[in-house]
């Protein structure tokens, strides 16, 4: 398994946690900021919508 495949499960596998445990309907800023809190306390290093350059 490579570190992008072992990378992509654990965003998907946080984002269904969040959803499941959330339920459908809310704004996405909401999915997003529990997405950004599942994913660090996985250790990841994350920033919400860094501006491209």
């Amino acid at each position: 398994m490579t570190i992008e495949d072992i990378i992509s499960n654990d965003v998907i596998g946080a984002a269904i946690r969040v959803h499941k445990a959330l339920g459908p309907g809310l704004l996405e800023s909401v999915y997003q900021s529990c997405l950004c809190h599942e994913l660090r306390l996985m250790d990841y290093k994350v920033e919400l919508e860094k501006q491209c350059q």
